[in-house]
């Protein structure tokens, strides 16, 4: 089965074309080297994706070539006990850092309480 068919049935991606973009960029492994989209995946292949900022490491269990949902997709695969480690770890981190106050461009009215922040410092 081919290895961009594979990530789109087991869900790591939402179309085979986001699947093979993500493979041709380099972001998506098999047995630890580089590969084609069209390289042939058999069960016990390790396939090592990125999907930033997380990185999975799996091994395959299963082979499907048609798309069902998450509870079967994920009977496709077998993710490693040191990438959930990790995973999980860096989530954590991400959660307790604090998150930015802004985002994007300010609305009018934030505009206008910062004008109002910033001119009331000039009083004193």
């Amino acid at each position: 089965m081919r290895l961009d068919k594979w990530l789109w049935a087991a869900r790591f991606y939402k179309t085979r074309a986001l699947a093979v973009a993500a493979i041709e960029a380099g972001h998506a492994t098999l047995n630890g080297e580089r590969a084609k989209p069209a390289k042939l995946v058999k069960v016990g292949d390790a396939i090592g994706v990125r999907r930033a900022p997380f990185e999975h490491a799996i091994v395959v269990k299963a082979l499907s070539d048609k798309r069902g949902p998450a509870a079967t997709a994920a009977l496709l695969y077998e993710e490693t006990v040191e990438s959930r480690a990790r995973r999980e770890a860096l989530a954590a981190r991400l959660k307790a850092e604090p998150q930015p106050r802004f985002k994007g461009r300010p609305t009018k009215k934030t505009r206008r309480d910062y004008e109002k922040w910033l001119r009331s410092g000039e009083d004193d």
